[in-house]
């Protein structure tokens, strides 16, 4: 997404690939239709299930979009540490009437498939979480004529990016967001610099259109990025309360419920740090919880499910940024327009 992409726009607000199922075609449908632009998440899915995905979208869409990949890595928890986790949280099994998977070994997402795919049939833009793409696979989706987009959350990250793999921009992801932190070494300790400061810094380090990500849920903190060098935002928490995003209905209601008033980041759900509303599961597993991604993703996921299908927000994973509470109902075009009319005034 080079600048003159992101000048395209004709609202620079990109909406976030939420990973897990509020990002469905809908929603990347009515955002573009607003003038922004949609982001359909490939991770947790087959090759088959994007492919099905990108096809809808461009079924009901000629507005450009983008796909968002998990890019695999190895896990390398402590001995023992799997095992142990899945020992505490057999009684959350129980408790939901589940069964718990045999933690396994590394997976990376069906990563081979998915290039495989977008080379084949390529969309306008593809971009990275959870670290890089190897150079012959981001020449080949360059010479498919995708674009691509790096999330880095540190000055180091973006200067691999942008030097070693010439990406066409880079997202910047703050440590406001909500769900999982991009943070490319899995076992690295989240960076806490503000996401202003943190633009201010790789913006001194590269040309290349920078999008800003992280807690951006009201026309101030929209203003400030821009300001700080942005090239456009990416907004997530802020769309999904919205009729097309996917998220489950206990989700949706968590973020407007007076109960939950903070966020926390945890690897308790997942193995890897994320953002969400803080419950009862994280208060309960949080200190004990391993850094394995995806191996513990996978371990709760039947909790998850269970909770969900419940109605129960205390064992789900209520990933959100910390400005949930400005977070609405209304259509995504709605919140996508309104925003910008908004944050146009503060520029």
């Amino acid at each position: 997404m080079r600048e003159e992409g992101l000048k395209g726009l004709r609202i620079p607000i990109v909406q976030a690939p939420m990973a897990g199922g509020p990002s469905t075609p809908a929603l990347v449908r009515e955002v573009g239709a607003a003038g922004g632009m949609g982001f359909l998440a490939a991770g947790y899915k087959t090759a088959e299930a994007m492919r099905q995905e990108i096809a809808e979208v461009r079924r009901t869409s000629a507005a450009p979009f983008g796909v968002n990949l998990f890019v695999p890595q190895p896990c390398e928890s402590e001995p023992g540490a799997l095992d142990a986790y899945r020992d505490e949280l057999q009684a959350e099994a129980d408790r939901y009437g589940v069964s718990l998977p045999q933690p396994e070994g590394d997976e990376d997402d069906a990563w081979d498939a998915k290039i495989a795919a977008l080379v084949a049939d390529p969309v306008p833009v593809v971009s990275f979480t959870f670290g890089l793409p190897s150079r012959p696979v981001a020449e080949d989706l360059h010479r498919a004529g995708s674009l691509l987009v790096a999330t880095v959350t540190s000055e180091a990250e973006a200067a691999r990016a942008a030097t070693a793999l010439g990406m066409d921009a880079l997202c910047v992801q703050g440590p406001d967001a909500g769900g999982h932190r991009g943070t490319h070494d899995p076992r690295a300790e989240p960076g806490t610099t503000p996401l202003t400061a943190l633009l201010t810094a790789i913006r001194n380090l590269t040309p290349v259109p920078l999008i800003a990500a992280g807690g951006l849920t009201t026309p101030d903190s929209i203003a400030e990025a821009i300001t700080a060098g942005a090239s456009a935002v990416q907004l997530g928490t802020a769309y999904l309360r919205t009729p097309e995003s996917g998220a489950k209905p206990a989700h949706k209601d968590a973020l407007a419920d007076p109960r939950f008033t903070t966020t926390t980041l945890t690897r308790a759900f997942s193995g890897r740090y994320a953002r969400g509303l803080r419950n009862r599961f994280i208060e309960d597993h949080d200190p004990t919880a391993p850094a394995a991604y995806p191996q513990v993703n996978r371990l709760t996921s039947p909790i998850r499910a269970a909770a969900a299908a419940a109605g129960d927000q205390d064992g789900m994973a209520l990933w959100a940024g910390t400005g949930f509470q400005q977070a609405t109902a209304e259509p995504a075009a709605l919140v996508t327009e309104r925003l910008w009319h908004q944050v146009a005034g503060r520029l």
